[in-house]
């Protein structure tokens, strides 16, 4: 899709804040396993620091479409999904974010440059 990068990470124990901020990153999708405690920490750390940061839990738990609001997660998606269906998701989410962001060119980023 035109404009969007994705970086990866397959491993949870990576520094995953310091992709986020060297990215400067402005959707991050976080796979939701089945009991999701590692998610829902990584969730957390995430949204203490860049508390405006969406964050999507991708999942195949048949109950992820009311988990995910419960537990903080800006949106969705059920695996396994089609690359339109998250495409309309990631811009769905990012236009929202630009909207509730002032100076929409800069969301998500402090005033040092770093997303959040």
């Amino acid at each position: 899709m035109k404009n969007f990068k994705a970086f990866t990470l397959q491993d949870c124990n990576a520094n995953f804040i310091e992709l986020i901020e060297k990215t400067r990153a402005h959707i991050v999708m976080l796979d939701f396993p089945i009991d999701g405690k590692k998610c829902m920490e990584i969730l957390q750390v995430i949204k203490d620091r860049y508390p405006t940061l969406p964050v999507i839990a991708m999942s195949c738990n048949n109950n992820i479409n009311t988990v995910a609001c419960a537990k903080g997660f800006d949106g969705y998606i059920e695996k396994p999904f089609d690359i339109d269906l998250l495409y309309r998701i990631l811009r769905k989410i990012h236009r929202k974010a630009c909207r509730t962001v002032p100076n929409s060119s800069k969301a998500h980023h402090h005033e040092n440059g770093a997303p959040g």
